[in-house]
């Protein structure tokens, strides 16, 4: 491969990429509970094996094996202190396999915690993780930067100016993606295909989650608003468990339709993520070459765009309601009057005629709300939702909702909350939750997206008429937030 830059190689001609790594590393005997980005250091031939095996097959750009080498995630294998040693390792190790006939990506993945604002993370400290990462793979000689696999346009931000601190080498930025061709956490392509621009990604692309179908409605929608070179690299499916493994469906042949269809959306750089193989890179190699010597890939081709796409551009924060108009606790609240409140915990069964009843007979002697909490201990009970609406229309006393993020992801969250002040809830204790382990059914699986603080700052948008894409909903919500406190906590 003559050494043209990477910019300037796929400005003349699509790019391959490689598959998975972690998918041919457990096929390998590694278990799933190790570290795959240790393995630069314990058992570095193998990691070179998967490397010169995606060479072999074709791939014009592989990636270190460091998709998860920050120090959060190592962190969790007590190898925090071996960042920098096992993100240079991986560098080497890749650059070693290339031999001059692929390009080397650094890859970096997500850190595996909520950053800014839905999480505790500050975004000053996920760019120094990021810049943590990036500085070991400059050294270790890679070509250009693959960030990817990620749901949150703030971290994807941290992670593009931490290279960018660190260097000028390009930057290939992938958002994984749902069904509906939105991020995980809501953003629309074309929300976050600009974003990503603005930010500075030489090409923006989707990876993993979906499948090639899914995902190629989604680069569709990129293509009418992108300005750079686009990148795809889908799972092989969706994984099905068979016999306790994850096992990916898709043939090397389907991807490879696949590509040609991609390719023909404009994108630039194809490959593969989850489940994919060096046999799946080979078949979309020839089907890569297949289209450019039936001349439908022109070469030195560019995708225009005219910016007419732009249909679901980031949202005119409104002014929130005012503290005095969102409900009566808040009304009472702002006038210093004194707010009694009384906790009743919804039914273990379906039937609330007691519930309301006890809430009917508070009200007569003078309190002025109930609080309903929220699978209190972590027990399974009738939706406290659903109780909060029925108290406040059979018993026509108001509630406060407690709503915790133990059981729902960030998606359904804001589903239940725009839900519940269309039925007339207001006010709201967000809260973390308690986990599963503390309650009745120990198995049963938290899966708390965010905590309280992520909670608080979606809820607050939604006050100014944003979703948590950036998008607007219209009509500005109006809840009345309350958070708890720990006065004694330690930190």
């Amino acid at each position: 491969m003559s050494r043209l830059s990477f910019l300037e190689a796929i400005d003349q001609r699509v790019l391959i990429c490689d598959g998975a790594m972690g998918t041919m590393l457990y096929a390998k005997g590694i278990f799933l509970n190790r570290s795959f980005d240790e393995l630069n250091l314990t058992q570095p031939e193998l990691v070179a094996e998967v490397h010169q095996a995606y060479v072999r097959a074709g791939a014009d750009v592989i990636e270190t094996n460091t998709f998860g080498a920050n120090r959060i995630k190592l962190g969790a294998h007590g190898l925090a202190d071996c960042v920098h040693a096992i993100n240079l390792q991986g560098a080497k190790i890749a650059r070693h396999a290339a031999r001059e006939q692929a390009y080397v990506a650094g890859a970096i993945g997500p850190l595996g915690i909520r950053i800014e604002p839905w999480g505790k993370t500050g975004v000053d400290e996920a760019e120094e993780f990021f810049r943590e990462q990036a500085r070991a793979l400059v050294e270790g000689g890679v070509d250009l930067f693959v960030l990817e696999t990620f749901r949150d346009m703030n971290e994807i931000g941290a992670a593009i100016r931490a290279v960018r601190s660190v260097c000028d080498l390009p930057i290939v930025a992938q958002v994984t993606t749902e069904d509906d061709g939105n991020s995980l956490d809501g953003t629309a392509p074309e929300t976050f295909v600009p974003e990503l621009e603005r930010l500075g990604a030489q090409v923006v692309g989707l990876n993993c989650s979906v499948g090639p179908a899914a995902m190629l409605e989604s680069i569709e929608r990129m293509a009418h608003v992108a300005t750079v070179k686009l990148s795809a690299q889908p799972n092989a499916g969706r994984p099905r468990e068979i016999e306790g493994r994850n096992i990916y469906l898709c043939s090397p042949e389907y991807m490879a339709s696949y590509a040609r269809r991609f390719i023909t959306n404009g994108v630039r750089l194809v490959g593969g993520c989850c489940g994919t193989t060096p046999e799946h890179i080979r078949h979309i190699k020839l089907a890569v070459r297949a289209l450019a010597s039936n001349g439908s890939v022109a070469v030195g081709s560019k995708r225009a765009s005219t910016g007419t796409g732009r249909t679901a551009a980031a949202a005119a924060l409104a002014d929130p309601v005012p503290r005095a108009e969102k409900s009566r606790m808040a009304n009472g609240l702002a006038r210093a009057a004194f707010i009694v409140s009384v906790e009743l915990v919804p039914p273990r069964g379906f039937r609330a005629e007691a519930l309301v009843d006890r809430a009917r007979q508070l009200r007569i002697h003078g309190v002025d709300l109930v609080n309903i909490p929220d699978g209190p201990r972590a027990g399974a009970r009738m939706s406290a939702l659903s109780a909060a609406v029925l108290v406040q229309q059979q018993a026509g006393v108001e509630t406060i909702l407690h709503y915790a993020c133990r059981d729902r992801n960030l998606l359904g969250m804001q589903s239940d909350l725009l839900g519940a002040h269309s039925m007339g809830v207001r006010n709201l204790l967000l809260i973390t939750g308690d986990p599963p382990q503390i309650g009745d059914y120990p198995d049963a699986t938290g899966v708390f997206d965010v905590d309280s603080i992520g909670l608080t700052n979606m809820v607050a948008s939604l006050n100014r008429g944003s979703d948590i894409g950036g998008q607007s909903i219209g009509v500005p919500t109006a809840f009345h937030i309350g958070v708890a406190a720990n006065p004694a906590a330690l930190d």
